[in-house]
């Protein structure tokens, strides 16, 4: 634990290189390239975020993020490697062999409305920040200083700066004693900010299940209150953090506190009405159970995809609602596409699933009610089918949770034991992983001399 004192913007507290635990080698060696070519060229620059969090409970960073006082202009000229993303956040990527360095500048806390006209980094004013009516930052590239940059950064803890002059920590919102205490604080009045970026809401809850922290009861609060707000962040963002939360290892923590918070209920509004019903006289609660095992299988380190996720947490809801039509006569099938196609109708005006994604997760679903037939027509050719892979761990992870599937899977396994699959094969018939077959290049058809032309081909200088 590193002792520190209340901190204020004006009066940082600075933690000498000897009063803290990290060195030079528990840093990416891309990172300090980075940050010595922007010290030699004149620039501060600095470690800021997560990394020197991670580092500082003793875990493994992720990802090592840098700021600094360059633009992102200057950032282009003196890295051959950087490409400038975002328009919301203008930020650098530095694009290394093993890592990708992302540096951002050091960002303003002024509003810019003193500044109306001013349009971008080339026009000589500096870019204002946008909001819109609700206060949602819609885009932020004013430039500042570090003490104005800590105070835009969104938890405490993730704003504390690791400088490469002298190797020391700074600390300007508190963030060491949030560090501390272990509790998840908002920079500031917890309501402006998460109004500002609702997405706010769901890292929070993400840092709290990780690490182990407490979310702070105002901040908390103001997440109940304004949970409704999260749908106001664009589906594809809001796509990607779903993705965070649940494969971050701690999955079903993150599904608890978003149903207390209410954020689920405002993402997945269909699927949070069934969940509070019954169904012949039993809860529904599948959803939990199936995050405990991807949980379980992602600190294993087992790659869980995108659509096996989905098809794990969505799939007792969308086979229920294909029962429903089964029943009004439709075939398995298509009330497996039917249930399919009015999920994602719902879901996208909130979290925008890539269709490559949903026909992954339509093809495991569609799988499952063949595992039923045992072994049914043709089983050599259902163990060829692409996807099947995916399908049977569906099969296999389900069986964790469910009587039925356990059942299931035990005689399939049965099955795969003396029968091993063939190698799977694409929906072009080929080998799956074999390369295409490039086509050979046809003779050039000879043109003919321009005095043998049809008189209708005209002539041409």
């Amino acid at each position: 634990m590193i002792r520190c004192k209340p901190v204020n913007a004006s009066r940082p507290t600075i933690i000498p290189r000897a009063d803290h635990p990290i060195s030079r080698r528990h840093l990416s060696d891309n990172a300090v390239r980075v940050l010595y070519r922007l010290r030699d060229h004149g620039f501060h620059a600095c470690l800021v975020g997560g990394c020197i969090r991670d580092l500082l409970l003793g875990r493994e960073p992720k990802d090592f993020d840098v700021v600094t006082d360059a633009t992102p202009t200057q950032i282009k000229k003196l890295f051959r490697n950087c490409r400038l993303v975002g328009r919301r956040f203008r930020l650098a990527h530095l694009h290394f062999h093993d890592e990708i360095i992302e540096v951002a500048t050091f960002r303003s806390a002024s509003t810019g409305d003193d500044d109306p006209d001013s349009s971008g980094e080339g026009s000589g004013r500096l870019p204002r920040i946008v909001k819109d009516d609700d206060g949602m930052i819609l885009r932020d590239n004013r430039f500042g200083t570090p003490e104005e940059d800590a105070l835009r950064r969104d938890f405490t803890v993730n704003a504390l700066y690791y400088t490469i002059a002298d190797f020391s920590l700074i600390d300007y919102v508190g963030g060491l004693a949030d560090l501390n205490r272990g509790v998840i604080r908002t920079i500031g009045d917890p309501a402006v900010r998460f109004v500002e970026d609702p997405v706010r809401m769901i890292r929070a809850i993400r840092f709290a299940a990780q690490l182990g922290f407490a979310i702070e009861q105002e901040n908390w609060q103001a997440m109940v209150d304004l949970s409704h707000h999260t749908t106001n962040a664009s589906p594809p963002r809001l796509y990607e953090e779903i993705l965070k939360l649940f494969l971050s290892g701690e999955g079903e923590r993150c599904y608890q506190l978003l149903r207390q918070s209410g954020i689920f209920a405002a993402l997945f509004p269909a699927v949070n009405s069934w969940l509070e019903t019954e169904t012949d006289g039993f809860p529904h609660v599948r959803f939990g159970r199936v995050l405990e095992v991807v949980d379980s299988r992602v600190t294993l380190g087992e790659p869980v995809s995108p659509p096996l996720l989905l098809a794990l947490l969505f799939g007792e809801y969308l086979e229920e609602q294909a029962a429903h039509l089964r029943k009004g006569g439709a075939a398995p099938q298509d009330a497996l596409d039917a249930s399919m196609a009015r999920f994602m109708e719902d879901i996208s005006r909130t979290v925008q699933v890539p269709h490559k994604v949903a026909l992954g997760m339509r093809g495991i679903l569609s799988c499952r009610h063949r595992f039923a037939s045992t072994p049914g027509r043709r089983p050599l050719s259902f163990l060829a089918r692409p996807g099947f892979g995916e399908a049977f761990r569906y099969l296999a992870l389900t069986a964790e949770t469910t009587d039925d599937a356990k059942e299931l899977h035990t005689w399939w396994e049965r099955y795969l034991a003396g029968n091993p699959p063939p190698p799977a094969r694409e929906e072009n018939g080929r080998p799956a992983g074999d390369a295409p077959r490039r086509k050979g290049r046809g003779r050039r058809r000879r043109r003919r001399p321009s005095a043998e032309r049809h008189p209708s081909q005209g002539e041409f200088p």
